[in-house]
């Protein structure tokens, strides 16, 4: 897989000086990769986003960008390859239009004014928020406001790309819509992390899974391998994906091969069981 784009290597983070908020987390993440990040409430996965985008400094360890070790001067090149999306995006909007929230950070790099547009342009119609860019954000609703925070870090034009529960306060035709954009994020050569508690999205989405508990990462894998893993699983109070359920019954019952690759949809269900009964 050649050199890791970004790298954790061993970071211990805490905000009050007591307990870790992570506890020597290590971890490699390779251009292209799309990694489900998982595990409860507090086990870190939220800090160690906002460590790798360098919003947050570990207190030990360090961050590596291309191999190369990043310190403090090294922030803005961390915010610009390593761009994150808030979990509640009014902690990320700021400014009174759409068009000039999407702006603020393309002219933060200093970039010519023709440039910003440019990005501006393009962020808002990647994300279909051409006809909002007058609106004040605070009028717009919950999905909308979730797009303008990609809009944002498309405008960066990030490689790497941190999502903290994007699909929080979301409605069904929403989440259709942000796994459209990560589709299409993802066919453009971007690199995805997203943390989520959607363990069938999870499932069906990623190429690779990290569990968080404790501050710690306790698996990292395919994601199948990791959710057979049942001390995992218990240890991260998580539950297997349907998916996975559901094929290991009609195994169990002979209507699946005993052995092979597990589908991830209902529609590769569909092609394994057509397969079956001819």
């Amino acid at each position: 897989m050649g050199q890791p784009v970004l790298q954790a290597k061993d970071l211990y983070f805490s905000y009050d000086g007591k307990g870790n908020a992570l506890d020597g987390v290590s971890l490699d993440i390779f251009a292209g990769e799309r990694i489900a990040v998982l595990g409860p409430n507090g086990a870190g996965k939220s800090t160690f986003f906002l460590c790798l985008n360098g919003v947050l400094t570990p207190e030990r360890g360090e961050i590596l960008l291309d191999g190369r070790a990043t310190g403090r001067r090294d922030r803005k090149r961390l915010c610009e390859r390593a761009g994150i999306v808030f979990q509640n995006a009014d902690d990320q909007i700021i400014a009174s239009t759409v068009a000039a929230e999407v702006s603020f950070g393309p002219m933060n790099l200093r970039l010519p004014k023709d440039e910003v547009v440019r990005r501006v342009d393009h962020a808002l119609a990647y994300m279909d928020l051409s006809p909002f860019r007058a609106r004040p954000p605070h009028e717009l609703s919950g999905g909308e406001k979730k797009r303008v925070t990609i809009a944002d870090i498309l405008a960066m034009e990030s490689e790497i790309i941190l999502f903290d529960e994007p699909a929080a306060s979301l409605d069904p035709a929403g989440e259709e819509r942000l796994e459209t954009v990560l589709a299409r994020l993802s066919a453009e050569g971007r690199t995805l992390v997203i943390s989520t508690h959607d363990m069938d999205f999870a499932f069906r989405w990623a190429t690779r899974a990290v569990v968080f508990a404790g501050g710690r990462v306790i698996a990292d894998g395919a994601p199948e391998t990791v959710f057979r893993d049942q001390e995992t699983m218990a240890r991260a109070h998580l539950r297997p994906p349907a998916m996975l359920t559901v094929a290991d019954l009609l195994r169990t019952r002979g209507l699946l091969p005993a052995s092979g690759v597990c589908p991830r949809t209902a529609a590769e269900l569909a092609v394994l069981l057509d397969g079956s009964q001819s």
